[in-house]
């Protein structure tokens, strides 16, 4: 036991103390940059309200509180919904982002959808290609137009052409296959997404944040290069920053970080 003051505090209750600290650490990095950030700095007020109103004694006052308090669970679900559902997805996945690819067929895979967006950036056609993994995003595939085909820079290239049907949506990447395409993804209302992108960068960072998944971003004003992965959005990539990324996401060969070619992180967190 180690005497602090009057009390006397032994392993486990260190233990405790750093395990406690842990946890609430990791639930502030959770929530925060959020809207529910807010909504938990609300309810604490209205907790320290009940108390204050408890020791001066105003029974009427604390009763409707503490009613107010007793729905709180309720309330809690429901405010901090797109937390939850963001947390059980990163709960029932592995938490890295393992090989999404098979061996077999993935390196020609990754040229070619890197040869699609070479093309697509040098005539500002603007793109959202996703890779995931072999079981994931079912829901927005039979949402989508099926293609199961061979991932093609030819076939890319024409579904994100402006005249036609299917360039407003993404396409998504399972196995090596093209299984979908004109898929729409769900859109990102993180406040601490910069105002500079636009909707496919939100939705890019809106699946980001549900599921374990890589976005592959071409800018239809700019031309500019993103990549959403692992809940923050990396811009203005070179075709060599985005071959070298994708490989090392994908758990392809090349293994060099893209940290010393200057590609600019917006630091916006998915969650």
């Amino acid at each position: 036991m180690i005497p602090i003051g009057f009390l006397e505090i032994g392993l486990r209750d260190l233990l405790e103390i750093v395990l406690i600290a842990t946890i609430l650490y990791y639930l502030y990095r959770w929530i925060r940059g959020t809207y529910a950030i807010q909504a938990a700095i609300g309810l604490l007020f209205i907790i320290l309200i009940n108390v204050i109103v408890s020791v001066l004694g105003f029974t009427t006052l604390s009763f409707m509180l503490r009613s107010l308090l007793d729905v709180g669970i309720l309330a809690l679900f429901i405010i901090f919904q797109p937390e939850i559902r963001k947390l059980l997805y990163n709960l029932g996945q592995n938490t890295r982002f393992d090989r999404f690819l098979a061996t077999t067929g993935s390196d020609t895979a990754i040229d070619e959808v890197v040869d699609a967006v070479r093309s697509l950036a040098q005539t500002k056609t603007g793109a959202l290609i996703v890779f995931a993994k072999s079981s994931s995003l079912q829901d927005l595939v039979d949402a989508g137009v099926r293609l199961d085909s061979e991932v093609s820079s030819e076939l890319l290239q024409t579904i994100f052409q402006k005249d036609t049907a299917l360039h407003d949506g993404a396409v998504i990447i399972r196995n090596n296959r093209i299984v979908a395409a004109g898929c729409y993804l769900p859109i990102s209302q993180n406040p601490r997404i910069a105002t500079k992108f636009g909707t496919r960068h939100r939705a890019a960072l809106g699946i980001n944040e549900t599921n374990n998944v890589l976005v592959v971003v071409v800018s239809e004003e700019t031309g500019r290069i993103s990549v959403a992965v692992r809940g923050e959005l990396k811009s203005g990539l070179s075709i060599q920053e985005l071959r070298i990324l994708i490989k090392e996401s994908l758990g392809g060969e090349e293994t060099a970080t893209i940290g010393g070619f200057g590609a600019n992180s917006t630091g916006v967190a998915a969650g």
